[in-house]
């Protein structure tokens, strides 16, 4: 295996012309006037509750085109290339469980979310449980979602750094400022009506940025189609499935673990289920679902193969990678965006940076916009609030959830390696009791001691995290993102500790 070294600031290009200065700041520009055409269009003959619901007219395909994008945000895009030098193909062990777990969101979820007509998902959990269930279930959420937000923004943040930001010399923290203005602009009024339509055009961009890429390469090895498909299978980093029982990589684990994050981090997400019940009726939401599935699915598949392709050029023209103390690469997310804005010409480069634009807004306007919908509803009750009022708690919260989220962005923003691997480590604790919650409530009847609730919610993704660390130091057993499993599982023993005798009648 090559040691491979880059760092975005002292990487030497070759004389293939990088992506001018003006050229960027012009794209970021026409990115975002479209953005707002499109914010202005949908935003005629709204309502009061086009901002939450979209009117539930929303098209199913254009809903599922469009998650995608939000699905994939920068973090497909950058980090799931990258991470291949490190663990091969394996990450598609997690998303063929993936697959799976988007069944069970299809045909248990949504028709529940249906038959109950909710706006904010976790109001489930006060007709099930109880109001301390239910506020419990909202903010693990806003945790979660924050956390996972600010991420994804994070690693979009850096490369437009990169590549516009620092040659004018504008401090980091004045573009996630810009960014997050810009993403104001255009939701502010009509929130996830606007967002179904415009995520769509990013989930264009984004899967164009990764062909053109592929396109590029191939043409620089001079490669056949058949070619760079014998190029990329014959690669020593064609491995999709692992046996070892130790490992985090193992199929069991990232199968089953695919599985439970899916339904988390999908089915019980604001952010997610939010665009899937603007859709007309259930049916439409669970075609919906059962396509974005697929689309998703193969889309992860290409940025696999994507990310052979990289190091197979990065190999074959002397580019290394700094490696860490055990033989892993770091920074493993700066290999994309430097050989795309300096090695792969101009085409590949301006589609690119259209990429990670779309991916800078994909990943955080429908999350602040589901924020925004879960805090509103959830904790101000604006349910019943007049139309006038409804605007204001809105547009603060909105700009509230803003600075949260570039506050996590700063506190990361000096973190190192593949961002994906952060993202779903986090969500195994963020989401565990959320999983376990829905879960219990769903097929149980045993009713709870409400007010204990969010003590179980705090103690099982600690017990996890001793757990994980007792096992891997004493036994070399790592948990990856099985862990996810584990604090669901413990959520559900705790819930049954705090039972009462009394049981819901059928």
């Amino acid at each position: 295996m090559n040691c491979i070294y880059m760092h975005f600031l002292n990487f030497d290009p070759p004389n293939t012309n990088p992506v001018s200065l003006y050229l960027v700041f012009s794209v970021i520009a026409a990115y975002f006037i479209l953005l707002m055409v499109i914010s202005y269009f949908t935003s005629r003959n709204s309502s009061d509750e086009s901002f939450f619901t979209g009117d539930r007219e929303s098209p199913w395909f254009l809903v599922a085109f469009g998650m995608v994008g939000a699905g994939l945000s920068g973090v497909t895009f950058v980090s799931v290339p990258g991470m291949v030098g490190n663990n091969f193909l394996f990450f598609f062990q997690f998303v063929l469980g993936n697959v799976v777990g988007y069944l069970f969101i299809t045909f248990v979820l949504v028709p529940l979310y249906y038959r109950m007509r909710l706006v904010s998902i976790y109001s489930y959990l006060n007709e099930r449980f109880g109001r301390y269930t239910y506020k419990t279930g909202s903010l693990i959420f806003l945790i979660s979602q924050s956390f996972g937000a600010a991420l994804r923004l994070l690693l979009a943040a850096k490369i437009l750094q990169f590549a516009f930001f620092d040659r004018v010399g504008i401090p980091f923290f004045i573009t996630v400022i810009i960014i997050l203005l810009l993403v104001w602009l255009y939701t502010n009024k009509t929130g996830i009506k606007t967002i179904v339509w415009t995520d769509t055009m990013q989930t264009m961009f984004l899967i164009t940025g990764a062909v053109v890429t592929i396109y590029s390469i191939t043409q620089s090895l001079d490669l056949s189609f058949a070619g760079s498909i014998r190029a990329v299978t014959e690669h020593e980093y064609f491995q999709v499935f692992s046996w070892d029982g130790q490992s985090g990589n193992n199929f069991y684990k990232q199968f089953i673990a695919g599985i439970l994050i899916a339904i988390a981090m999908m089915g019980l997400d604001q952010n997610m289920m939010q665009k899937t019940l603007t859709c007309k009726n259930q049916w439409d939401a669970q075609k919906n679902t059962l396509t974005y599935s697929m689309i998703l699915a193969a889309t992860q598949f290409l940025f696999l193969g994507l990310g052979v392709l990289l190091y197979i050029y990065a190999e074959n023209n002397g580019i290394t990678l700094p490696v860490g103390p055990e033989g892993q690469f770091l920074d493993t997310d700066t290999l994309f965006p430097a050989l795309a804005l300096n090695h792969l010409g101009l085409v590949a480069g301006i589609s690119f940076l259209l990429g990670i634009i779309a991916a800078s807004f994909s990943s955080v306007d429908s999350a602040l916009t589901a924020l925004t919908t879960s805090f509103t509803y959830d904790f101000l009750d604006i349910s019943k609030k007049t139309g006038n009022e409804k605007k204001k708690y809105k547009n603060w919260v909105l700009i509230g959830f803003s600075v949260v989220l570039f506050l996590i962005i700063m506190a990361f923003s000096e973190s190192r390696g593949d961002v994906i691997s952060l993202i779903f480590n986090v969500a195994g604790y963020t989401y565990g009791p959320l999983l376990g919650l829905f879960l219990f409530g769903m097929f149980t009847t045993v009713k709870t001691k409400d007010r204990f609730v969010p003590m179980v919610c705090i103690s099982a993704p600690v017990l996890t995290y001793f757990l994980s660390w007792y096992c891997a130091s004493k036994f070399d057993f790592n948990f990856g993102f099985i862990s996810i499993a584990v604090n669901g599982t413990l959520t559900i023993l705790g819930l049954l500790l705090i039972r009462r005798k009394v049981i819901i009648e059928s």
